[in-house]
């Protein structure tokens, strides 16, 4: 594990321990991140740690025309309950998913600091949000990276009505045209809509 500096440099991925964590410290810096993103390493870090960057052996990724949309899906999907759109409100989106309850977390690593670094970002037109509406609320969306690779880092979601964040995604994924989704970990949740694992190796090379 390297201590990162002022330059922008990562050292090579395969330096990474067997968790995936490869260097802390350094900054939130659009250049950083852009560079990060660019090779197959993202931030991921509580309030109290130092920054952390990894890039996890396998990695868990979906592929569009692997998408698996449940009979319970396809059936909301003719009602139109909602209604989605695209960077309407990134700052909202990645606010709500900063405070969304997670079940195998006791808080959130999307701190304020972050918060305005994938601000910038979006500023930059790399990090984009998708919101879920219903009636003029806000009750779901998502956020992550477009690097222009034709793959989305998608970073998090989160949903305050049944259904909501599942139902931006896979409208946001059927109407895309990334070859790929890095969704980084394992979660039960997107592999049961095609999410699977493969090697560190076989992603970089889609970067």
């Amino acid at each position: 594990m390297q201590i990162l500096d002022q330059r922008i440099k990562f050292p090579d991925v395969s330096q990474a321990s067997a968790d995936g964590l490869l260097a802390i410290a350094g900054d939130l810096s659009s250049e950083r991140l852009i560079e990060a993103y660019s090779n197959g390493i993202f931030p991921w870090f509580n309030d109290e740690d130092p920054i952390m960057w990894w890039s996890p052996d396998p990695r868990f990724v979906i592929f569009p025309e692997e998408l698996k949309v449940s009979k319970s899906m396809r059936q909301l999907f003719k009602k139109k309950p909602f209604q989605v759109t695209q960077n309407q409100n990134f700052e909202a989106v990645i606010r709500n998913c900063s405070v969304a309850k997670r079940h195998d977390q006791d808080g959130t690593w999307i701190i304020e600091y972050m918060i305005e670094a994938y601000l910038n970002l979006h500023k930059l037109g790399y990090a984009i949000s998708v919101e879920v509406w219903q009636e003029d609320e806000l009750v779901g969306g998502l956020y992550g990276l477009d690097l222009g690779n034709n793959v989305f880092c998608g970073e998090s979601m989160f949903t305050k009505v049944s259904n909501a964040s599942k139902y931006g995604f896979i409208d946001f994924i059927q109407k895309s045209t990334y070859k790929l989704i890095d969704c980084q970990l394992h979660t039960n949740h997107l592999e049961s809509l095609g999410g699977k694992n493969i090697s560190r190796a076989e992603f970089i090379g889609y970067l």
